[in-house]
């Protein structure tokens, strides 16, 4: 029931201010997110793939409607992937961007402006040896998403893009971006939508999930399951078991600071499991959702408000 106050809070410059001056938040979104600043991320990096696992770095910002803005957010992803070529770091962690934070939403040729400014990232990615995941952000941005998406595989055809089960036009989708060298991370969804374009049920959003794993999994391309759902990833396997997949033809995907166990659990029995890594000052929003999406981390979060920490 909190799920939906949670995703309209995370739009709200008030309960921003709020939530960020608590002084036991800080703690508690160190959970989730890995840092503000690049060196703290790339030590969680290092510390995550010495033991097996992979990652994708999110340098968090969203919504972004000034260019000057847009500009920043590219530059940090620049900023990352010389990073990471610096590390060698490239065949272990990839790079997810949120076209938003490259100016998607600006009224005059956000589009345009968007590409512009996650070309020159996939760019870099490559030249780092590693690639770039489009997120998917709510239902207005999925036909921007997917052109840009279109535009970069061109000439970068590993760039990945996410597909979200609760939306009734994923399935489509999924078929669209099933096809020889695609990469898809498949999720559920976590954006407030309309009973319109979305499932508002999680059964429904279950059903979908699962029809949309067969789709990608029966595919020629490179599905990657993104669910911390146990029982997701026990039908993730059955399915990948039936349709001859090879541990190496897909991956699972998690968040960062959750089900940590379970991560090592999937890397230990071959599996390549990747986590999602955020980092930056702009966490608010993504951490809100974090809290929408799961009971366990409402609880976690007021729990430590209760006792201070």
């Amino acid at each position: 029931m909190f799920g939906p106050v949670l995703l309209a809070a995370a739009r709200s410059d008030g309960i921003r201010r709020l939530v960020s001056s608590a002084p036991v938040t800080r703690p508690v979104v160190n959970r989730f997110v890995a840092g503000e600043r690049l060196a703290p991320c790339l030590e969680a990096v290092r510390s995550l793939t010495g033991r097996g696992l992979d990652v994708t770095l999110d340098h968090l910002g969203e919504d972004t409607t000034d260019r000057a803005e847009a500009t920043r957010n590219r530059d940090a992803y620049l900023a990352l992937a010389h990073a990471l070529a610096a590390e060698g770091l490239g065949g272990r962690a990839e790079m997810s961007v949120k076209l938003s934070a490259f100016g998607q939403a600006l009224p005059d040729g956000g589009h345009d402006i968007a590409l512009a400014n996650v070309r020159p990232v996939v760019e870099a990615a490559a030249q780092a040896g590693t690639t770039v995941t489009l997120d998917m952000e709510d239902h207005t941005t999925v036909d921007s998403t997917l052109a840009v998406l279109s535009e970069l595989r061109g000439s970068f055809p590993q760039t990945g893009a996410v597909l979200q089960s609760y939306l009734f036009r994923t399935e489509d989708d999924c078929h669209a971006l099933a096809g020889e060298g695609s990469r898809v991370r498949l999720v559920k969804g976590a954006y407030k939508e309309p009973a319109s374009v979305a499932h508002q049920q999680k059964t429904e959003v279950d059903r979908a999930y699962v029809r949309c794993m067969k789709i990608l999994l029966s595919g020629r391309g490179y599905p990657m399951i993104g669910t911390h759902d146990p029982r997701m990833v026990t039908v993730a396997q059955e399915l990948a078991r039936r349709l001859g997949r090879k541990h190496d033809e897909f991956e699972f995907q998690m968040l960062y600071g959750i089900r940590e166990n379970e991560q090592l659990r999937l890397a230990a029995e071959g599996h390549r499991m990747r986590v999602y890594v955020p980092y930056g000052t702009d966490w608010y929003g993504y951490f809100m959702r974090r809290l929408a999406e799961r009971p366990a981390n409402l609880g976690f979060f007021l729990r430590s408000l209760a006792t201070r920490g």
